[in-house]
């Protein structure tokens, strides 16, 4: 029977294909982290205040970074290149989702919009990393390899989300309301869509590595297909809907260790 916790068991107990999602992993949050880093270094004066928030969750993520190559030294296996086709971050670019690494790269300070910009394309991201994580915690949490590793970036992940929900009911407060909700639903709709052609092309380069039969393949793929169609036509507004967290100011303060992988 084919399920989330098997098909994950499969790729963690091959090298090979163990390799190849740490490094995707790894490559996508360590992108995550310049791109806070930069976004933190440019925030516009009269939201300095978010500065070390922004800081705090870029550093959380380049730890993530550091944690999937930690676990990749520890079984001998080095980092390999990222395939284009599975680079999430980099198509979120390509299809207009967030600020662009040509805005980042220039010492130019950010407007206000543009900090609603990225922290609406957090909110949107946020939730497809902490909703992953719940699932890797609900089958891993207790994994003599992973285990470890899967608790303390869940952590991280739900903090992401509450931060990201906090600071957009601050500015939709502020007057920034409809911009917030129009670039909340055209960020859930394209990154439904660039999540749904990395995961099949994911799928389909450990589907090589471990040998899958065409069948399993094919079942897979149209699996991940009528998800993006739920997510395309209902789940989406589970993506841009918008309450004030439990966990508040859940970025304050320095970012945590990872003692043993980073």
């Amino acid at each position: 029977m084919l399920s989330a916790k098997s098909l994950f068991q499969e790729i963690i107990d091959n090298d090979e294909s163990f390799r190849l999602f740490c490094s995707i992993a790894a490559s996508g949050e360590t992108q995550g982290g310049w791109e806070n880093a930069r976004i933190a270094a440019l925030v516009p004066e009269a939201e300095r205040a978010l500065a070390p928030r922004i800081t705090r969750h870029g550093a959380d993520e380049d730890k993530h970074g550091r944690i999937f190559n930690a676990l990749m030294r520890k079984r001998g296996l080095t980092p390999v290149e990222v395939p284009p086709e599975t680079d999430y971050t980099m198509l979120l670019e390509k299809n207009g989702i967030g600020l662009t690494h040509d805005k980042l790269k220039r010492d130019e300070p950010l407007t206000v919009g543009d900090i609603v910009t990225y922290l609406s394309h957090s909110r949107v991201t946020e939730q497809r990393a902490a909703d992953q994580m719940v699932m890797l915690r609900k089958d891993f949490g207790d994994h003599p390899e992973i285990g470890k590793a899967v608790r303390m970036i869940s952590d991280d992940e739900d903090n992401h989300l509450a931060y990201c929900h906090e600071e957009l009911l601050r500015f939709a407060r502020a007057g920034h309301g409809r911009t917030i909700q129009r670039t909340l639903r055209e960020c859930a709709l394209a990154e439904a869509a660039v999540y749904r052609d990395v995961s099949l092309a994911v799928m389909a380069r450990m589907g090589r590595v471990l040998g899958w039969s065409r069948p399993k393949a094919a079942l897979l793929a149209a699996g991940i297909r009528a998800v993006y169609a739920y997510e395309r036509t209902v789940g989406w507004r589970r993506m841009v809907s918008l309450t004030m967290p439990e966990r508040r100011d859940a970025l304050g303060g320095p970012a945590t260790a990872a003692p043993g992988y980073a």
